[in-house]
């Protein structure tokens, strides 16, 4: 069933659509938000994204336009959080126990993730939303409310952060 499908039917009072949608969404919604957030903030903010879904829903006009209008609410949830966050002291987060796994691959997911995480907050949110939400540059755009020049220059400029991070980290292309 499409989302435009299941927008409809929620609008129109259907609980069981709205289950279905969360359940098509709350991965990557959740991925999303964790991937700007620490761990600790990812459930509580998801809850709250989930919550403005519920009030908004019955105002969107065009059903068809659901995903960047579910990322533009993620990413009003991220953007306050952080704003937050950025007025409290600042404490070191906790480190999440990894997985046993080969130990190149941690080193090189580790380092991804320390780049990554390294961004300033513009680019590294084009970079989750494009590469890993795989989302089109125009829902990109649409969800950051900018052109998609600004879009393009955005990933250009986190593209090249990344690489010369983990260059100066010793991985070459």
């Amino acid at each position: 069933m499409t989302d435009e499908l299941l927008v409809v039917r929620c609008q129109l009072g259907e609980r069981a659509a709205f289950t279905e949608l969360v359940a098509a969404w709350h991965v990557p919604v959740w991925s999303y938000v964790r991937r700007m957030l620490d761990a600790d903030r990812a459930d509580d903010v998801t809850q709250e994204i989930w919550l403005a879904v519920i009030r908004g829903l019955p105002r969107l006009k065009d059903p068809g336009r659901f995903t960047p209008w579910l990322f533009t609410i993620a990413r009003r949830a991220v953007t306050n959080r952080l704003r937050e966050q950025y007025g409290e002291a600042e404490t070191p987060a906790p480190q999440e126990p990894i997985a046993e796994d080969s130990i190149t691959a941690l080193v090189d997911h580790a380092e991804l993730v320390a780049g990554l995480s390294g961004l300033p907050a513009l680019e590294r949110e084009i970079l989750v939303l494009f590469y890993l939400e795989d989302l089109s540059l125009e829902d990109c755009a649409d969800i950051c409310a900018v052109p998609v020049g600004t879009v393009k220059s955005r990933l250009n400029r986190a593209r090249r952060l990344l690489r010369e991070h983990l260059i100066e980290k010793g991985f070459q292309r």
